[in-house]
C-alpha cells in the first residue's frame, strides 16, 4: 500500500467530515428560529449519521490496499463536491434573527438551479456513503447504520419537494379498470413489478375493441452538477521522473486555445505515463479545469469512455437509450460556461475507427443517429477555445490524421540519468549501484522494460538481485526473451495494454503485417543486422530468381508472408525500378511512423533498437520464418563485404559490426553456411589488419571449423575467391596466431596446411609453396632462422624453376630469404638479394609500384643495420615521398616509411627530426587506426625511445607505461610485443637509476620469454643481456658477469659466433671480465 495514496484518501474523508460538521454547526446555531422549512430539519437530522460513518471510514482507509484506495478517490471527490454545495445553501438560507428562510431559499435556487434542493443533495450524499460502506469499505458501518442509510435515502426520495411551487397533486387520466396512481414525489413512480421509470397499468385498459397500454417514462431527475474534477482511471505515480523538457513541451503546446497535441513513440516508451502526470499537474495548477481520460484503442472503448464522461458530469439525457452520447458530450464540451477542459485520448494506434463513418457502435447501438448517416467519431472531438486534446499513439501516421505535424511530440527512450532515477525509485531500496547502470543500458533506457525488470527483482528479493537479473539477461537470447516476456502487474497501464515490452512491440509488428506486409518483411530482414548503421544498399540488395522461387515455395502455406523484402534493380525497366523504389520508401516510412527505425544523418543508413530486433526475431522464430530472413541477411552481406585490403577499409569499417552480428547467428542451410564462412573470413582479414587479433582469431576459427565440417579438411577450391577453401581458412587462422605471438599454434596449423597441400596439390603447386613460405615465417618468428632459411630457399628455387626468375612470387620469396639473412646478421647476403629484387621490380613493375617501394624499404633497413645511415636515409626519403604521392599521406605504407626514416634520424642522433616524424606518425595512426592498434603502439614506443635518447626520461616512461598496459590488455601479458614494451620500460628505469624497478621488469621479461619462446630464442637472449646490464649498474658485478656469460654461450650456439648479437655479447663479457680483473 502506498503511504502517499492512503494519506490522500484520508485527507479527502477528513475534508468531507469538516464540511458536513460546518453545515451542522450553521443549523445548530439557528435551529429554534422561526421560518425554517421542514426539509432543512430532516436533512440536518441525518448529518450526524454521515459524520459517524465517515469517521470510521477514515480509520479504515489507513489499512486497505492501493487498488481500493484508487476506487475510493472518485467517490469521495464527488461526495465532497455535494457536501460543499449543501453547505453553500445552508450559508445562504439559514438566519437566526428572521423568518425569511424560504424566500432566501427560493432566491438561492433560482440562481443555482433546482438541482440544489437540500433533499436532492442529501440523497446523493447518502448514496455515496452507501457505496462507500457497502461496496468499497465493507465493515465500516454497522448493520443498523446500513439500514439507517437505506431508510434515509428512501425518506429523502419520497419527501415532498422543499420548493412549494413544485408540491401538490398530479392528475392522471386513466381509462379502464385498475388503479389510478398519482405521483407527488420528485422521482419516478414504481408500482407492482413494473420498471422503475415506467407507470404500470394494471387491468384491461382499452379504447373500443383494441386494448391500449400507456407507459409513461418519468422525466430524468435533475442532478447536482459536480464541480470540475479529474476523471482518470489511474492514480498518480509518485515515482514519476521528469524526463527533461517533455512535460514543458506538452504544457506549452496544450496552453494554446483549442490545441490538439499528439505524443508519438514506440510502445513502452512512456507516453501514457507522461499523459497521466500531465493530467494531475493540470489539476494541481488549475483546479477549475476538467480532465477527462478516453480509452481510444477501439470504437467500443471510445464509446464507453464517452458514457463515463457523461455520467461523471451528470449530463442530462444520457440515460435515454436513443440519445447520441457523442453529441451530448460534444455539446457539453463546446459550452464555454462549463469551464475549461483537457481530453486525453490514450492508445490511438489505429485512427480508422475515428476518421471513418460509423455504421454501428457498442452492443449494436447507434446512439440515436440513423445507421446510414453516422458521422465519423472524430467529428465529436470539438475544436473550441475552452479545451485541448492530448493524444498518445505509436503511429506517426495516425497522429497526423488527428493533429498538425508541428503539434506532434516525439517520445524516445529515457536519458541515462532519468532511466537510473526511475530504476532506483522502482527498486525501492533493493541493491543496484553499478549493476543498475549496466542493466539500464542493456534495456536501452526503455521505461516499460525498466519497470518490468524492477518489478521482477522486487518480487523475488531478497533471494534475487539486480546483478543476478543482469547475469541472466546476458546469458542467452532465450533467457533475455523470457525476462522481457514477464508480465508483472502495472497499476498505470490500460487493462488492454500488455505489461511485457516484447509482446507490446509484437502487437505493433502484427498490425504492420496487416496494413503493409512488405514493411514487416523489411523489418524482419533488418532485425538480423547490427542495430546501428544498417546500410540501405544491403536492404535493397540483389536476390536471384532461385532464392525468390525458394522463398515462394517455402512460404506457400503461410498466407501472411509477403513474397520478398529485397528490391532488386536487376532486369527491370525504368518504370518498375521507380515502383520498387517507391515501395521501399513507403516501407521505410511505415516503420519510421511506428518508431521501429530511425534514419541517420547520412540519409542512407538506419538504426533500430536492439530489443526491438530481438522481439522481431523471436516472432519470426515462433512463426517458422527465422531461417528464411537470416539466410537473406547473410546472402546480402556476403555479396557486399569486401576483402581486408587497405582500399576496402572504409567499406569494411561500415560493415564490420554487421559481420559480428552474422558471426553470432549461424544459419542451418548448407549453402548459407558457405556464405557465412566467407563473411567471417573477410571480416577476420580486416580485423587482423586493424590489429584486432582476438576478433580475427575468433572469426577465423569459426570459419575454419564449419568449412572443415562441410567440405572436409583437404578441400581447396582455388577457383572461388569469394568462398575460401578449408585450407585457406586454416592458413588464415595460423596467420592470426602468428600475429598474436602464438607461434607454436601457428606452426602446428602451418605444417598441417603444407602437408595436406603437398598431398592434394603437389609439392610445386603455388598454394603449396605459399604454405611453405608461411611456415618459414613462423620459424623466423621463433628464432629458428636455419629452418626458415631452408624452407625459403626451397620455395625460391622452385618458383624460379616453375615461374621464372622475375615472376612477382619468385621475387617475394627472394625478399623473404633476404629478411632471414638480415635476422641472421648476414647483411651482405641480405643486401645482395634485396638489390636484385629491387632492380627486377623496377624493371618489371616500375619504380613507383608498391612492391618496388617495399623492396627499397627492405634494402634501406639492411643499410640501417649496417650503420650506413646516409644510404638508408636516401632510400627511405625516396620511398616516403613516392608513397605520399601514390597512396596518400595517411596510408599505412606511407606511415611505415615515415617511421623508418625517423628511426634512421634517431640512429644519426638527429633526435628533433626523429621526434617530429614519430609524433606525426603516431597522431595519424591514432586517428586512422585507433589508439590501441598495434601500429599505433609501435609508433608510441618509437617516440618514447627518442625521448630516452634525448634524456627526457619522464616523458619516455609515461609513453612506455601506456604502451605496456595497452598491450597487456589487447595482446596478453606474455605476447612478444608486450614483453618488448616491458623491456623498454625497464631500460628507462635503468637510465633513471631506479635499479630495483628495472630488475623486477627484466626478471619478469626473461622468465616469461624462456617459458614462452625458449631459453635460446634471440628475444630471450636479449632479455638476459638486459638483466645483466641492470645488475652491473647496481654493482652486482659477479651476478652480471655470470649471466652475460650464459647469454654468450647460448647465443654462440643458437646464432653463431659471427652474429652481431653474439659479437655484442662477447664484447660486453670481455670488457666486464677485464674490468673485474683490473679492480681485483
Amino acid at each position: 500500500m502506498s503511504g502517499a495514496e492512503a494519506a490522500f484518501v484520508v485527507g479527502l474523508i477528513s475534508g468531507v467530515i469538516s464540511i458536513i460538521e460546518a453545515t451542522k454547526t450553521i443549523y445548530d446555531a439557528a435551529k429554534d428560529a422561526k421560518g425554517q422549512p421542514e426539509a432543512f430539519r430532516q436533512v440536518h437530522a441525518r448529518l450526524v449519521l454521515v459524520i459517524a460513518i465517515l469517521d470510521r471510514a477514515r480509520e479504515r482507509a489507513k489499512m486497505v490496499d492501493e487498488t481500493t484506495l484508487e476506487a475510493l478517490e472518485p467517490i469521495l471527490e464527488l461526495c465532497k463536491a455535494k457536501a460543499e454545495n449543501l453547505n453553500k445553501i445552508f450559508q445562504k438560507v439559514i438566519r437566526k434573527d428572521d423568518d425569511k428562510w424560504y424566500d432566501r431559499y427560493k432566491k438561492a435556487l433560482s440562481t443555482l438551479g433546482k438541482e440544489y434542493k437540500v433533499e436532492c443533495l442529501m440523497e446523493e450524499i447518502l448514496k455515496d456513503i452507501q457505496v462507500l460502506v457497502c461496496e468499497r469499505l465493507m465493515g465500516t458501518a454497522t448493520d443498523a447504520q446500513v439500514k439507517e442509510i437505506q431508510e434515509a435515502i428512501k425518506e429523502m426520495n419520497e419527501m415532498p419537494s422543499s420548493l412549494q411551487d413544485e408540491a401538490g397533486s398530479v392528475t392522471q387520466n386513466h381509462q379502464g379498470r385498475g388503479n389510478n396512481n398519482a405521483n407527488t414525489s420528485r422521482g419516478a413512480q414504481h408500482n407492482g413489478t413494473g420498471d422503475l421509470y415506467h407507470n404500470e397499468i394494471k387491468g384491461d385498459a382499452h379504447f373500443g375493441s383494441n386494448p391500449t397500454f400507456n407507459n409513461y417514462a418519468a422525466p430524468e431527475r435533475l442532478e447536482t452538477p459536480p464541480n470540475p474534477s479529474i476523471v482518470i482511471p489511474f492514480s498518480r505515480d509518485t515515482d514519476f521522473v521528469e524526463r527533461g523538457v517533455l512535460l514543458d513541451q506538452i504544457n506549452q503546446k496544450c496552453a494554446v486555445l483549442g490545441s490538439r497535441i499528439a505524443l508519438v513513440g514506440l510502445g513502452g516508451v512512456g507516453k501514457s505515463q507522461l499523459a497521466i502526470e500531465y493530467a494531475y499537474r493540470t489539476r494541481d495548477r488549475s483546479p477549475e479545469t476538467w480532465v477527462f481520460w478516453v480509452h481510444a484503442s477501439n470504437a467500443a472503448r471510445f464509446e464507453q469512455s464517452f458514457r463515463d464522461i457523461a455520467n461523471c458530469i451528470k449530463l442530462s439525457g444520457r440515460q435515454n437509450p436513443k440519445a447520441n452520447i457523442f453529441q451530448l458530450v460534444r455539446d457539453w464540451l463546446c459550452n464555454d460556461r462549463k469551464g475549461e477542459w483537457v481530453l486525453i485520448l490514450d492508445n490511438v494506434d489505429d485512427a480508422s475507427f475515428l476518421v471513418e463513418a460509423q455504421s454501428a457502435l457498442q452492443d449494436g447501438q447507434t446512439n440515436g443517429i440513423d445507421s446510414g448517416s453516422l458521422q465519423p467519431l472524430v467529428s465529436y472531438l470539438p475544436h473550441c477555445p475552452n479545451g485541448s486534446i492530448l493524444i498518445t499513439t505509436r503511429s506517426r501516421n495516425t497522429a497526423l490524421k488527428l493533429v498538425e505535424q508541428r503539434n506532434t511530440i516525439a517520445v524516445g527512450p529515457m536519458s541515462k540519468r532519468d532511466a537510473l532515477t526511475l530504476f532506483e525509485n522502482k527498486l525501492r531500496g533493493h541493491d543496484g549501484c553499478d549493476d543498475t547502470t549496466e542493466l539500464a543500458a542493456e534495456l536501452e533506457f526503455m521505461p516499460l522494460a525498466i519497470v518490468q525488470a524492477a518489478t521482477y527483482v522486487c518480487q523475488r528479493a531478497p533471494r534475487y538481485s539486480v546483478r543476478e537479473y543482469l547475469q541472466d539477461f546476458r546469458k542467452s537470447c532465450r533467457k533475455r526473451t523470457s525476462l522481457l516476456n514477464y508480465e508483472g502487474e502495472q497499476l498505470r497501464r490500460d487493462r488492454e495494454a500488455k505489461n511485457s515490452i516484447m509482446i507490446t512491440w509484437q502487437i505493433s509488428f502484427n498490425h504492420i503485417r496487416e496494413i503493409r506486409p512488405s514493411a514487416s518483411d523489411l523489418l524482419s530482414l533488418m532485425s538480423f543486422f547490427d542495430r546501428q548503421g544498417i546500410p540501405e544498399a544491403l536492404l535493397q540488395s540483389r536476390s536471384d530468381q532461385r532464392n525468390l522461387q525458394q522463398d515462394q515455395k517455402e512460404n506457400n502455406d503461410d498466407s501472411f508472408v509477403h513474397v520478398d523484402a529485397s528490391y532488386s534493380d536487376d532486369d527491370v525497366d525504368g518504370t518498375s525500378q521507380s515502383s520498387m523504389s517507391d515501395g521501399f520508401e513507403d516501407d521505410i516510412l511505415t516503420l519510421r511512423n511506428y518508431s521501429f527505425i530511425s534514419i541517420n544523418l547520412d540519409g542512407t543508413t538506419f538504426e533500430m533498437h536492439g530489443l526491438v530486433q530481438l522481439a522481431t526475431r523471436k516472432w519470426l522464430e515462433a512463426h517458422g520464418q527465422q531461417e528464411r530472413w537470416k539466410q537473406q541477411f547473410i546472402r546480402n552481406l556476403c555479396a557486399d563485404f569486401p576483402t581486408g585490403e587497405y582500399e576496402n577499409w572504409v567499406n569494411c569499417q561500415a560493415l564490420f559490426p554487421h559481420a559480428q552480428s552474422a558471426a553470432a547467428q549461424q544459419p542451418v542451410d548448407q549453402d548459407s553456411l558457405i556464405d557465412w564462412t566467407s563473411i567471417l573470413y573477410k571480416a577476420a582479414w580486416y580485423a587482423w589488419r586493424m590489429g584486432n587479433g582476438m576478433e580475427a582469431e575468433k572469426m577465423s576459427l569459426q570459419a575454419a571449423k564449419v568449412r572443415k565440417r562441410i567440405l572436409g579438411q583437404e578441400h581447396n577450391d582455388t577457383l572461388n575467391t569469394d568462398h575460401p577453401s578449408t585450407l585457406t581458412s586454416m592458413a588464415n587462422l595460423a596467420s592470426t596466431y602468428r600475429n598474436q605471438g602464438r607461434w607454436d599454434a601457428a606452426e602446428e596449423l602451418d605444417v598441417q596446411v603444407m602437408e595436406t597441400s603437398k598431398k592434394k596439390l603437389g609439392a610445386d603447386h603455388p598454394d603449396t609453396l605459399t604454405s611453405m613460405a608461411n611456415l618459414a615465417s613462423t620459424y623466423s618468428n621463433q628464432g629458428r632462422w636455419d629452418a626458415a632459411e631452408e624452407l625459403f630457399v626451397q620455395v625460391m628455387e622452385t618458383r624460379k624453376k616453375k615461374l621464372g626468375t622475375d615472376h612477382p612470387n619468385t621475387l617475394t620469396s627472394m625478399a623473404n630469404l633476404a629478411a632471414t639473412y638480415r635476422d641472421q646478421g648476414r647483411w651482405d647476403a641480405a643486401e645482395e638479394l634485396q638489390v636484385q629484387v629491387m632492380e627486377t621490380r623496377k624493371k618489371k613493375l616500375g619504380a613507383d609500384h608498391p612492391s618496388t617501394l617495399n623492396s627499397m624499404a627492405n634494402l634501406a633497413s639492411t643499410y640501417r643495420n649496417q650503420g650506413r645511415w646516409d644510404a638508408a636515409e636516401e632510400l627511405e626519403v625516396q620511398v616516403m615521398e613516392t608513397r605520399k604521392k601514390k597512396l596518400g599521406a595517411d596510408h599505412p605504407d606511407t606511415l611505415n616509411s615515415m617511421a623508418n626514416l625517423a628511426s634512421t634520424y634517431r640512429n644519426q642522433g638527429r633526435w628533433d627530426a626523429a621526434e617530429e616524424l614519430f609524433v606525426q606518425v603516431m597522431e595519424t595512426r591514432k586517428k586512422k587506426l585507433g589508439a590501441d592498434h598495434p601500429s599505433t603502439l609501435n609508433s608510441m614506443a618509437n617516440l618514447a625511445l627518442t625521448y630516452s635518447n634525448q634524456g627526457r626520461w619522464d616523458a619516455a616512461e609515461g609513453l612506455f607505461v601506456q604502451v605496456m598496459e595497452t598491450r597487456k590488455k589487447k595482446l596478453g601479458a606474455d605476447h612478444p610485443s608486450t614483453l618488448n614494451s616491458m623491456a623498454n620500460l625497464a631500460s628507462t628505469y635503468r637510465n633513471q637509476g631506479r635499479w630495483d624497478a628495472a630488475e623486477e621488469l627484466d626478471v619478469q621479461v626473461m622468465e616469461t620469454s624462456k617459458k614462452k619462446l625458449g631459453a635460446d630464442h634471440p628475444d630471450t637472449l636479449n632479455s638476459m643481456a638486459n638483466l645483466a646490464h641492470t645488475w652491473k649498474c647496481h654493482n652486482r658485478d659477479a651476478e652480471a658477469l655470470g649471466l652475460i656469460s650464459s647469454c654468450l654461450a647460448l647465443s654462440t650456439g643458437k646464432l653463431g659466433a659471427g652474429h652481431p648479437n653474439t659479437l655484442a655479447h662477447t664484447q660486453t663479457y670481455n670488457f666486464w671480465k677485464m674490468e673485474g680483473s683490473h679492480i681485483s
